[in-house]
């Protein structure tokens, strides 16, 4: 059965973004909620896959990646999150589309720092199938002032953008500007697709909430084979892979 409308895939085509309302209900926000916290206070060890996406190199980090969370806790595989944004991937996508990496970013308290404005696509190695489509689950209320995405609608359309890396290998920039996009705020356990090539990014967190979010990333199952057979698996060196 279906998750997405015929309406819905129509417009993730058209604007390449969509959001997709209560993915998890309460008690399974309570479950992801937990589970996050133990990976950001250490009882979970992630010190391997754990940055600070800001190319801060103070003590305390502006935003937290820690990447491939799963490898380090297998059950999140079998969770509502990656089980159903799985299948609306398919939807969005083709059958042929798999789980290529997830991520947890957090914007703590305060921290006031932006993700600069960039299309995903930047991170990869190039690819002949560029198919490709990411979920950013809210786990925290998530709006303007806390840091919630924003999206350059039709961005997808066209070419990817020049990039270049910030800071002490921080996150990788392009050109962009609020004026032309779309500010996305979520509830808890609400979601939003988006294609791996659309424009998008986020304040800082000015606020004294938590802006915690767990990604999920697929593309086609030969496309995660051809990166894995390259030694790519989104675990190692950033590099701007523009093509």
């Amino acid at each position: 059965m279906s998750i997405l409308s015929k309406q819905q895939i129509q417009k993730f085509n058209s604007d390449g973004f969509l959001v997709v309302e209560n993915i998890i209900n309460a008690n399974e926000l309570t479950y992801y909620s937990n589970v996050y916290d133990s990976f950001l206070n250490n009882t979970i060890d992630a010190s391997q896959f754990r940055t600070d996406l800001s190319g801060n190199e103070g003590s305390s980090e502006k935003i937290t990646q820690i990447m491939v969370p799963s490898k380090l806790f297998s059950e999140l595989l079998s969770k509502p999150i990656h089980t159903k944004t799985l299948q609306i991937a398919k939807e969005l996508l083709g059958d042929d589309l798999e789980l290529d990496f997830d991520m947890m970013i957090n914007k703590a308290p305060f921290s006031n720092t932006p993700t600069p404005w960039h299309q995903d696509v930047a991170y990869w190695i190039n690819m002949p199938d560029k198919r490709a489509v990411s979920c950013w689950v809210a786990i925290d209320q998530s709006y303007k002032e806390n840091g919630c995405m924003w999206y350059t609608p039709k961005s997808h359309l066209h070419q990817t953008l020049p990039h270049k890396q910030t800071g002490n290998k921080g996150a990788l920039q392009c050109n962009g500007n609020e004026e032309n996009s779309i500010c996305i705020p979520l509830k808890p356990g609400s979601c939003v697709f988006h294609h791996g090539n659309t424009l998008h990014y986020s304040r800082g967190n000015t606020t004294s909430d938590q802006r915690r979010a767990l990604i999920t990333n697929f593309r086609p199952k030969s496309m995660i084979a051809f990166e894995r057979q390259q030694g790519y698996d989104h675990t190692g060196k950033r590099e701007n892979n523009v093509k």
